[in-house]
């Protein structure tokens, strides 16, 4: 249940007991006061009867002795000497009784109750209706609160959303007006943004600063790598200059698409070439199969970034055989080695995190530049393990607009 029904339901609920007991509390007051009335009535009625019966004149105000009409208990009561009142129904409706003891008799009076039973029904219906329309408005105030509030909340969510997106300089104050608690975390948000939004800034200046700082010491070093005499020693130090390069060349490309400063250029090709081309460019063994072919409208360059990071992680974290199956728009990439970690199906690629226990299979980068160049060419890629074993990445291509 969304808060804005939460608070229209906890206001209805209370509006119509207060309104419901407020209506009873009226109710039995004005009956209370209609009956000691009637009874008042009837009591000097009795009076003044049994006055004029012991001067011996005849009974007034509608006196009667021993009318067989009076309700047994009160003609039990009269006759054991004591004097009393009962309100009972009657052939033509409710009748308050009097009676009391005479000479061997019992002398009674009625007073009608019909016309206060009547005003009684008719203040019913009045407080029915009193209730009811106090119920409607309060409850129409309680969502239109309600609602300015849950409107409030919506629009402090769908930011919140944006910078948990990556659009960390997204406003929300700005959005959100007022001056209460709903402003204040609104307020919070915002300076936890943009803190966030410096740290993230800071982050992505480093990691560019340091890959663009090393490049110039990095070329120095590959031309002193080529100058060095044959050997095993020369080649274990190119093949580390080599690694040392690719590792800032991978660096900067984390940079620019951190930066989302990254444009595709888009084309419309055939994804079973693309993808066997892909393949082939990595030089590994990779059995393809294609189950239905589909023109696609992607980057051809990213696209081979992409599969090709896939292919390679399989390799290298997986274990053989790896299998890249093609079905219209969707490409799957499997291997048959432990999956994908925990931390990573949770919460996507980290960068320098490779769940190995050692480092030297490789920094972490693959998976994150699959994944930013992905965002960048609109399409999506997600991570899961197979149920029978071995890693599962599933990348769905956007299709290629009609002719």
């Amino acid at each position: 249940m969304t808060l804005r029904r939460q608070i229209a339901t906890a206001v209805a609920a209370i509006s119509v007991l207060v309104a419901v007991a407020v209506g009873l509390l009226v109710h039995q007051a004005m009956i209370r006061q209609h009956v000691d009335q009637a009874r008042a009535t009837a009591v000097a009625a009795l009076d003044s009867s049994l006055g004029a019966y012991g001067r011996g004149e005849a009974p007034a105000h509608g006196a009667a002795l021993n009318d067989p009409a009076l309700p047994a208990r009160l003609h039990t009561l009269a006759a054991d000497g004591r004097q009393g009142t009962l309100l009972a129904a009657g052939p033509d409706g409710e009748t308050m009784w009097a009676a009391g003891p005479v000479q061997n008799a019992v002398l009674s009076v009625r007073v009608d109750f019909t016309q206060d039973r009547q005003a009684i029904a008719d203040l019913d219906r009045i407080i029915l209706l009193t209730v009811v329309a106090a119920v409607f408005t309060t409850v129409l105030a309680g969502v239109l609160v309600a609602d300015r509030i849950s409107r409030r909340l919506r629009t402090a969510a769908t930011a919140a959303r944006g910078i948990a997106a990556g659009r960390t300089d997204t406003p929300i104050g700005e959005l959100v007006d007022g001056r209460d608690e709903v402003a204040d975390l609104a307020a919070a948000v915002d300076q936890m943004s943009r803190s966030l939004h410096r740290r993230l800034a800071d982050e992505q200046r480093f990691t560019a600063d340091v890959a663009h700082e090393l490049r110039t010491p990095l070329t120095g070093l590959v031309t002193a790598a080529e100058l060095l005499p044959p050997g095993r020693p020369t080649q274990l130090v190119q093949n580390r200059v080599q690694a040392l390069r690719a590792l800032v060349e991978d660096l900067l490309e984390v940079s620019r698409l951190d930066a989302d400063v990254e444009t595709p250029d888009l084309s419309t090709v055939p994804l079973e070439r693309a993808v066997r081309r892909t393949v082939t460019l990595t030089g590994l063994d990779v059995d393809v199969t294609v189950t239905a072919d589909a023109e696609v409208r992607t980057d051809l360059r990213r696209l081979d970034r992409i599969l090709g990071n896939l292919v390679v992680n399989a390799h290298r974290h997986g274990a053989a055989p790896v299998a890249l199956h093609v079905d219209g728009h969707r490409i799957t990439v499997r291997d048959h080695g432990p999956g994908y970690p925990d931390d990573l199906l949770d919460d996507g690629p980290q960068r320098f995190r490779t769940n190995a226990p050692e480092r030297g299979r490789g920094h972490g980068l693959g998976l994150t530049i699959a994944t930013g160049h992905t965002r960048v060419i609109g399409a999506t890629l997600a991570f899961a393990n197979h149920p029978t074993g071995g890693a599962l990445a599933t990348l769905t291509l956007p299709a290629a607009p009609p002719s």
